[in-house]
């Protein structure tokens, strides 16, 4: 029987979002695998898992792993504008998953649906964010006594914890699953980069060959969205604050300079960097009439939103996901997605094949946390070497590749000091 405790839209959407988990499930080998052995070993039996997570198909194929690892699961969305109300649906319909989740939601509702995650009084908390844990931590103090561990999806996430650890107010060990090279090599580089433009061209319907376009920031996501970039042929401007980063940035062929010079050329900008303010009002009021703006890291934040509504004289909203400011001068600048996550918000997010190895991570992990519970630090640590070979392994099985293994003398060789010249 379906779930009666949730608030989705609309429950008769379920079945159109079953196709998109079924759709969805196709392109997630991983899963699947881990998913047919969760089935016989069961190792979440009894945990009670509360995530915070874009409610998405590919999301929806990792509860149905925990599911079918024994565990009680409950979602509630990490970004009020991600969320997939038809496969919101399909999960309490079809696959008795609690979920609180409606696409476009307000702040209030927003928090309100964490604390309805939270009174499953979770043993397991899953972030993309850090929201959740960061609430449980703050509000919901009298239910840390459950938790016995958690996992971050996200850089920005990783960042507020840490933060939390540093201080000692972290209460739980969390595995930060962004920072798995299965996680941040293939999510952040190849997911982030194909769609945040997947977002910005049907938000849009620009034509991003000959375009001057910026991304703020040279970490794993900004390489991904700098380098489809380029491949649609856009004229590819980096601006970075890391001296390293922009280094690699210039070797790898990209024009760098900072914002403020970027601001007077670029047609089309985008934040990843994890930061606040990173176009600030300075950066506002030097760029050209009709530039578009949009931000792919975690929170709304990276663009300073208010200044821009300051700025204005006149605010219209132009297309589905296009808010254009009318400044005093006249010149217009045309914010995507209100400032949040472009490629979830106007877009479907990252393809299959790579949130496959993602939420992998966050499945193996959470197996991890329930074989290590009372033994791991209260800190945030790396998911374990073998976890992230493991998936890499699985994921090359799934797409029918094999590679060399070393032989005994191999082995040898590169384990010993003696051989030389």
């Amino acid at each position: 029987m379906p779930q009666k405790n949730y608030d989705v839209k609309d429950m008769a959407l379920a079945e159109k979002g079953r196709y998109r988990i079924q759709w969805a499930e196709n392109d997630m080998p991983v899963l699947r695998q881990i998913r047919a052995r969760f089935e016989k070993e069961r190792p979440l039996e009894g945990l009670r898992v509360a995530s915070c997570l874009h409610v998405t198909s590919e999301t929806a194929n990792l509860m149905w792993t925990l599911v079918a690892g024994g565990a009680d699961v409950v979602l509630a969305a990490s970004n009020p504008l991600s969320t997939q109300d038809d496969v919101a649906a399909s999960l309490v319909a079809h696959f008795e998953v609690p979920v609180f989740a409606i696409k476009g939601e307000d702040n209030a509702t927003y928090y309100k649906h964490l604390h309805s995650a939270l009174d499953f009084e979770p043993n397991i908390t899953m972030d993309d964010g850090a929201d959740l844990l960061s609430t449980l931590h703050k509000e919901r103090t009298d239910l840390l006594k459950n938790v016995i561990g958690g996992t971050e999806e996200t850089t920005t996430g990783v960042i507020r914890l840490r933060a939390m650890a540093a201080e000692g107010a972290l209460k739980y060990p969390v595995v930060a699953v962004n920072d798995a090279q299965t996680k941040h090599f293939f999510d952040n580089r190849y997911g982030t980069g194909q769609s945040t433009l997947d977002g910005i061209i049907r938000a849009t319907n620009v034509l991003l060959a000959g375009r001057v376009f910026v991304t703020a920031g040279y970490g794993w996501c900004s390489r991904g969205i700098a380098s489809r970039a380029r491949g649609m042929g856009a004229r590819v401007i980096v601006t970075e604050v890391d001296p390293l980063r922009a280094l690699e940035a210039v070797m790898d062929g990209f024009d760098v300079m900072k914002m403020e010079d970027a601001a007077s050329v670029g047609d089309i900008f985008v934040t990843a960097t994890g930061d606040k303010n990173v176009i600030d009002a300075h950066h506002l009021a030097g760029m050209k009439d009709g530039a578009i703006i949009s931000n792919s890291g975690h929170f709304n934040v990276e663009i300073n939103i208010p200044a821009l509504e300051q700025m204005a004289s006149e605010k219209r909203r132009v297309r589905e996901f296009v808010d254009q400011y009318i400044l005093k001068d006249g010149r217009r600048i045309n914010l995507l997605a209100e400032g949040r996550l472009v490629n979830l918000a106007a877009a479907e997010g990252h393809p299959s094949s790579v949130m496959d190895m993602s939420f992998a991570n966050q499945a193996l992990s959470a197996e991890y946390l329930a074989k290590h519970q009372g033994k791991l630090p209260k800190n945030v640590f790396a998911v374990p070497n073998d976890i992230d070979k493991e998936i890499a392994r699985l994921k090359l099985a799934g797409m029918g590749i094999h590679i060399d293994t070393l032989t005994p003398e191999q082995e040898k060789y590169l384990t010993s000091w003696e051989e030389g010249t």
